[in-house]
């Protein structure tokens, strides 16, 4: 009996540790920029394509980041009609998730933008 109680505080010991928040990248597995920023922190991926983004989140990213969340120089924009481009970045993003500039970091409930030298110093510090 005392084993298991034993056990069972350091299952819980261990639970709680996880509370720390974990770094989580949201990119797509296949773009280099996102691979050289997973390869840099200790994160989890989290593949936009595969698991798309909720509703929340496009708001949390679009109010963190204004329209720069956009990325206009993607092959998807370029492929987008006049029509299209004019649609609001929260509904495009939700139908073309391609179109969301990588990756976004998520560190100590911080978002940061891109895998530019002052995000790498933000992140890695």
């Amino acid at each position: 009996m005392r084993f298991f109680e034993r056990l069972g505080l350091w299952i819980g010991r261990l639970v709680n540790r996880k509370e720390v928040k974990m770094t989580v990248i949201y990119g797509i597995k296949t773009c280099d920029t996102c691979r050289k920023a997973l390869k840099a922190l200790s994160a989890e991926l989290r593949d936009i394509r595969a698991e798309p983004l909720s509703a929340q989140d496009l708001e949390r990213f679009h109010a963190a980041f204004g329209d720069a969340i956009l990325n206009t120089r993607s092959t998807t924009w370029r492929g987008l009609s006049e029509d299209e481009r004019a649609r609001a970045p929260l509904a495009l993003l939700a139908d073309h998730p391609t179109l969301m500039k990588r990756p976004v970091i998520e560190k100590d409930g911080v978002l940061y933008l891109g895998w530019g030298k002052d995000v790498q110093a933000a992140v890695l510090a």
